[in-house]
């Protein structure tokens, strides 16, 4: 993943320390009914589209911003699906983040599948019966994206219960 200018000013002031960083995911479909996967230039594996929000970016151009700058396809976000705030991330340089992720149901509506920057190897459309192997991360957001029922979350705790902490 590229750092953006912005996280690198940042960084540049808090050093290494736990960065709070808003984090996109986009499952995007097409007509078929197939999704949209990439492979990621970093780790080589199979994934879910997305990033890190911009300054002043609503999270729904995010998801449009990403999936057409990793993969030429442009999309429509229909609804969110999950909402989440991820365990946090060191990375191989020391710098700590945590990403709270917003994921988006997409609808392709034109472009053609093709890597279109330097995130991605490969990227291509997959039946979700037939997806490559992938981090547990995606698998969930694709099957939440499928279903029908309300936006996830992490429930709150009951009056009287302890803050949950993860």
């Amino acid at each position: 993943m590229t750092t953006p200018d912005f996280i690198r000013a940042i960084r540049a002031g808090a050093g290494q320390q736990l960065l709070l960083l808003p984090g996109v995911t986009a499952i995007v479909f097409d007509d078929r009914g197939r999704v949209l996967l990439g492979r990621r230039s970093d780790t080589g594996r199979w994934c879910a589209v997305g990033g890190i929000a911009e300054p002043g970016e609503q999270p729904a151009e995010t998801a449009v911003r990403e999936v057409y700058e990793e993969t030429a396809v442009h999309c429509v976000p229909e609804r969110v699906v999950l909402v989440q705030m991820l365990a946090p991330v060191t990375y191989p340089n020391g710098d700590v983040c945590q990403f709270q992720d917003i994921t988006f149901r997409c609808r392709a509506t034109g472009g053609e599948a093709r890597v279109n920057d330097s995130e991605s190897l490969e990227v291509g459309w997959f039946e979700v019966d037939a997806l490559p192997p992938l981090e547990p991360f995606s698998l969930d957001r694709i099957r939440h994206a499928l279903l029908d029922g309300p936006t996830w979350f992490e429930p709150v705790a009951r009056a009287g219960d302890p803050p949950a902490r993860g």
